[in-house]
């Protein structure tokens, strides 16, 4: 079977957008590996452009539209995220974007979507399909569609983090033992995997996802695509996805990656940690790889792991809640 990505994709795209994403640090902490008995490197993608990982797909994704595509505008839809990297993607690329979110999404993640110059559509998640309105959007007014997950230069973009790792672990004699990250739709860890099971391919290789949306475990293990509860709520909306993509399931099939899942408490508990210890601001769906090393969901001791923090786009309010403990 081909998959949609390959190596060569990934190093292409870390071309596109160097010197244009940041080029995130990969940080140790003493206080962490102290903790968990070993050594923990952690990518804080938090620090990237609009605040998560997805400006480096969004960017790729949209640079290789041809001029006449760039005139016609694009189409997202996201509860944040994915949002605020393509509205400001097409920002510095010149294009109009216009991004379907749910009603319910952070008002932080609206507020910086629309301040990075993009159109809006609200929607109710419950009632609503996102995908229909991007269509009628696409169709209206010709904007090419930038799906959050399931297309080959967004899984490319996504895999420039697993490039960075690699060089920064190789620079310091290091070789993983364990890798994770969060998934929602499978785009970062679908690329992120592509290289670092390439690289490392002794390590294990794990998919963080939150209990009640654990479809990508779920699928791994059955070995088809299965789907999520989307009624069910959850305080790590930048992960709420229905299902894999087709395209990212059959890359995280291949390199063998396992799925484990967190609590939302676990998972606020964790934002609570990464800001007083680790000194870093993160969202509840960014901060899962964190969470299971906390909560023990892998063995850390005498073992070397890396986890990407994906994001830190959270409102204030629930920043508080997580830090005062009543977030859950």
């Amino acid at each position: 079977m081909t998959l949609a990505i390959s190596y060569e994709d990934i190093v292409a795209a870390a071309g596109r957008i160097r010197g244009i994403a940041v080029r995130t640090p990969l940080l140790e902490n003493l206080a962490l590996n102290e903790r968990l008995g070993g050594r923990v490197f952690i990518k804080p993608e938090c620090l990237q452009h609009a605040g998560a990982f997805k400006f480096r797909g969004a960017y790729n994704r949209i640079s290789q539209l041809t001029d006449a595509e760039k005139k016609r505008g694009v189409v997202a839809f996201s509860s944040g995220n994915h949002a605020q990297g393509v509205a400001l993607a097409a920002r510095m690329l010149g294009v109009k974007a216009t991004i379907v979110m749910p009603q319910d999404a952070p008002e932080i993640k609206v507020r910086n979507t629309k301040g990075y110059g993009a159109i809006v559509r609200l929607f109710d998640r419950y009632s609503e399909s996102r995908e229909a309105i991007a269509a009628e959007i696409s169709e209206k007014e010709g904007a090419i569609v930038v799906p959050s997950f399931n297309d080959p230069y967004i899984m490319a973009g996504q895999g420039t983090i697993g490039l960075e790792i690699a060089e920064d672990l190789k620079a310091i004699g290091v070789v993983p033992d364990q890798i994770l990250t969060g998934c929602g739709g499978g785009g970062l860890a679908s690329g992120l995997y592509t290289v670092l099971g390439r690289e490392f391919p002794e390590a294990a290789r794990y998919v963080v996802e939150p209990a009640t949306y654990d479809d990508t475990k779920r699928s791994l293990e059955s070995g088809e695509r299965q789907h999520a509860d989307i009624s069910v709520k959850s305080i790590c909306d930048a992960l709420l996805s229905e299902a894999p993509g087709p395209l990212t399931f059959a890359v995280l099939q291949a390199f063998g990656v396992k799925g484990l899942t967190v609590s939302d408490r676990e998972a606020a508990d964790a934002v609570a940690y990464a800001a007083e210890t680790l000194k870093l601001t993160t969202e509840p769906g960014g901060v899962v790889s964190l969470a299971a090393l906390l909560d023990g969901r892998v063995e850390t001791k005498g073992r070397t792991s890396v986890i990407v923090l994906s994001g830190g786009n959270i409102d204030p309010k629930l920043l508080s809640a997580c830090l005062g403990g009543t977030a859950v």
